[in-house]
């Protein structure tokens, strides 16, 4: 990443204790805020996810940065018969529980306090890997990305999906203003931690996105790369294989 943008810019922590701080503080509207923030794409997105791995028919699935596990419940759709939600915030996790719960899914999905970086599963563990929204709150992005590999199964499937920035007119002239100017706005608005969305809004803008991060996947042994750009290159689902 071309420049470490934290959370709080006048806290002594380091980037992963400062996004587990953050997480825990926002966890109860975070999900009202992300349909608002997004009008609601976000949810074609992951159905999108879904949609690739289902036809990979994983019977393990490991969701990283799950947070509130929107991507974990969705993913019961591919018939996985284990998925594991991770995730460094436990408030988030607890959020996670309840809705599981309310939809009975606790026999398939369980949540699990982790750090992405140090992740306490054997080698060649999981048939397929998601990350939704997380990969740029890693702190130390390559060595995420080298245990993601070392829990995949060899042949297993790693999808990410991930905002990244328009590079097209208007689009890209569009989204800096709203990422800038309004989402802040908005978190300044209904959150009680004011520099989470400006936090969120800045690592979104110094992500390595598009070919960039294709190349950061191929450095750390990924082969089969793709990277599907979403509406209007607003985000992107990238998928590789180990």
């Amino acid at each position: 990443m071309s420049k470490k943008v934290k959370p709080y810019k006048d806290s002594d922590l380091g980037k992963k204790e400062q996004v587990r701080q953050m997480f825990d503080t926002i966890s109860g509207n975070y999900d009202g805020l992300n349909r608002v923030i997004s009008f609601g794409i976000d949810i074609k997105w992951r159905k999108r996810v879904v949609a690739l791995l289902t036809k990979k028919s994983p019977k393990t699935i490991l969701d990283i940065a799950t947070g509130t596990g929107d991507l974990a419940i969705a993913m019961t759709a591919t018939g996985a018969e284990k998925i594991i939600g991770l995730d460094i915030s436990p408030g988030m996790l607890e959020v996670g529980r309840t809705k599981i719960s309310d939809k009975k899914l606790d026999d398939t999905i369980e949540m699990v306090v982790g750090d992405s970086e140090n992740l306490p599963f054997d080698d060649n563990t999981f048939d397929a890997i998601t990350v939704a929204f997380g990969v740029r709150n890693f702190e130390n992005l390559e060595k995420g990305l080298q245990e993601i590999l070392r829990v995949l199964k060899p042949e297993g499937t790693f999808v990410v999906l991930e905002t990244s920035v328009p590079t097209k007119i208007p689009y890209k002239q569009g989204y800096r203003i709203y990422t800038k100017n309004i989402l802040p706005l908005i978190g300044k608005i209904f959150s009680k931690d004011r520099s989470a969305y400006r936090y969120l809004s800045e690592s979104a803008s110094v992500f390595p996105h598009g070919r960039e991060f294709n190349n950061i996947l191929d450095k750390i042994g990924f082969i089969g790369i793709e990277n599907k750009p979403q509406t209007f290159g607003v985000a992107s689902i990238y998928v590789a294989t180990k």
